[in-house]
């Protein structure tokens, strides 16, 4: 994507609130899935392909959100849980012990903030109320929001279990309604389509990297869809004249 696309007629003083994702939207989160997954293939190497490995990984992670939602423990549990089925049971307890202290270190890599992202949230908050929404485990998610440097701009902060437009109108609810909310982020499965099923407008940032299990297609022509090359063209959209 290239280009900035706004719906026609768009008007950002409709705006009463704007709300960011987090992870691969302010700050990168998923390379590290990638390179803990890659770490995952080299212990298995011995007992099952890669493709193998990655699809069953991923069966398990679809079955476990669940038991474990979204995050680094269910990630590592799922991990373990397939490790234990392509052996049959019979995963080394070295191997094991070294899936646990790949989540660790996940746990505690320290936040690289996406380009643009501080500007981006600043010119949000020069306009009004700014919240972050994000999935994921609360004490990582409020790890990586200490780290990050953004904190103080936020005027509020949900870590919820899943995004769906109902939770969409609930936050919402308080900064001037749904109707004139604005969330932003890279998954169009989370943050793009059910906040405009909620009623919302939903900006789309695109990530080099994605999760599988967050893709969906655009609601290319919707007149409450945004799409964004990236987070520094916020700035101009929401000094946009409709």
């Amino acid at each position: 994507m290239s280009e900035t696309i706004l719906p026609s007629g768009f008007d950002p003083d409709r705006l009463a609130c704007v709300a960011f994702d987090a992870d691969d939207t302010l700050w990168h989160n998923e390379r590290f899935f990638k390179l803990t997954q890659e770490r995952f293939a080299e212990l298995l190497a011995p007992h099952a392909d890669i493709t193998t490995l990655d699809t069953r990984l991923m069966q398990a992670e679809r079955r476990n959100l669940g038991h474990y939602g979204f995050g680094i423990k269910g990630f590592v549990l799922s991990m373990i849980e397939t490790a234990l089925e392509v052996t049959d049971n019979t995963v080394p307890g070295p191997v094991i012990a070294d899936l646990i202290a790949a989540g660790q270190e996940m746990l505690r890599h320290p936040i690289d903030l996406l380009p643009h992202a501080t500007e981006a949230v600043t010119a949000a908050k020069s306009r009004g109320p700014v919240l972050l929404v994000t999935k994921g485990d609360l004490l990582d998610q409020e790890r990586k929001l200490a780290q990050s440097g953004l904190g103080d701009l936020f005027d509020g902060v949900e870590i919820v279990s899943d995004k769906r437009p109902d939770v969409y109108t609930r936050i919402f609810a308080a900064h001037g309604g749904v109707a004139r909310g604005m969330m932003i982020g890279n998954s169009m499965k989370s943050d793009v389509r059910p906040m405009i099923d909620a009623g919302g407008f939903g900006a789309f940032v695109p990530h080099d990297l994605a999760w599988d299990f967050e893709a969906a297609e655009a609601p290319d022509g919707h007149d409450r869809y945004l799409a964004l090359p990236d987070l520094g063209a916020l700035p101009d959209v929401l000094n946009t004249r409709g």
